[in-house]
């Protein structure tokens, strides 16, 4: 396939209808290395909420297994759209998400933001940082997707499309970003997970170019020093060229998709294994559909 042949393809599928297979097709072939960066710094924007943070500080669980807390979360997004959102397996991942968060007590406005970031944050590195920017039927698969897994968990609130999210989004961050301890030990417990992936003279300069990319709103919520101008312009070079050299090569092949390669389960995992270890074999929450179509009958 040319290196514009899905895109081809991509822009002739309905994003509401064909949400799915637009999202795998992006995230699996197109820019599965950005679309990972993107996540990345949503979990980072995450911890510029006190009030989110403050519940991750509570439990420990980046200081005690920061690398699988990581990978569990990446992973478990990749279950909830492996066979598809409605499939057995996908409700089953849903359930588990359900089961996991469902020990706390946590606003719905929080859990709407979390997931707008996950909505927001790979589309806007991607067209800052991505071979391509992402045309309208990628952005909306972004915000569909993201919407179903709402439904799925009862989250109420939720935007329309991509627009919404965004909105919700910046507004969130107008009105809640401010800085607190727990904010700042959050981020230096998955920086020094990140940094854990390189050798041991590198992690230094991984700090800084990791800190480089991000706004100075978040930074300031997190109480991390903003970087000199000339490494922001350098990390951003950087990365603009790896951008056009990968415009150059071939596309994916279609028999090679990107998937997980978690640190955590190098021998492979199952849905149980991910989560906290007191998450593990209890009983399945409900969907709240489920619920909702228990209690009319």
């Amino acid at each position: 396939m040319s290196r514009y042949g899905r895109l081809r393809r991509i822009r002739q599928l309905d994003p509401h209808q064909d949400y799915e297979q637009i999202f795998r097709l992006l995230t699996d072939y197109e820019f599965p290395w950005d679309y990972r960066q993107g996540v990345a710094i949503a979990f980072l924007r995450d911890y510029g909420v006190p009030r989110i943070s403050r519940l991750l500080d509570r439990t420990q669980e980046f200081e005690r297994a920061g690398q699988k807390r990581y990978d569990d979360t990446v992973l478990i997004a990749y279950e909830l759209v492996r066979d598809g959102m409605d499939s057995d397996h996908g409700r089953s991942t849903a359930r588990h998400l359900n089961r996991i968060h469902g020990r706390y007590q946590i606003p719905n406005e929080d859990y709407l933001y979390v997931l707008a970031t996950t909505v927001v944050g790979p589309k806007r590195w991607i067209d800052r940082y991505g071979w391509r920017p992402l045309v309208w039927q990628e952005t909306e698969s972004l915000a569909q997707v993201g919407r179903r897994m709402g439904e799925m968990m009862g989250i109420t609130g939720l935007p329309d499309d991509y627009a919404g999210f965004e909105q919700l989004l910046d507004s969130y961050e107008k009105e809640m970003f401010a800085y607190d301890p727990a904010n700042r030990r959050v981020a230096a417990a998955t920086l020094r997970v990140i940094t854990g992936w390189f050798p041991r003279p590198l992690r230094p300069a991984v700090v800084r170019a990791s800190l480089a990319v991000l706004d100075e709103p978040l930074l300031t919520a997190l109480g991390l020093p903003p970087q000199p101008r000339w490494l922001r312009d350098t990390a951003h070079r950087a990365l603009r060229a790896r951008a056009r050299a990968v415009r150059l090569m071939p596309a994916r092949p279609g028999w090679w998709p990107s998937r997980p390669k978690p640190r955590t389960y190098p021998f492979g995992w199952t849905l149980d294994d991910l989560g906290p270890h007191w998450a593990q074999n209890r009983p399945l929450e409900p969907l709240a559909e489920e619920t909702t179509r228990t209690e009319q009958r």
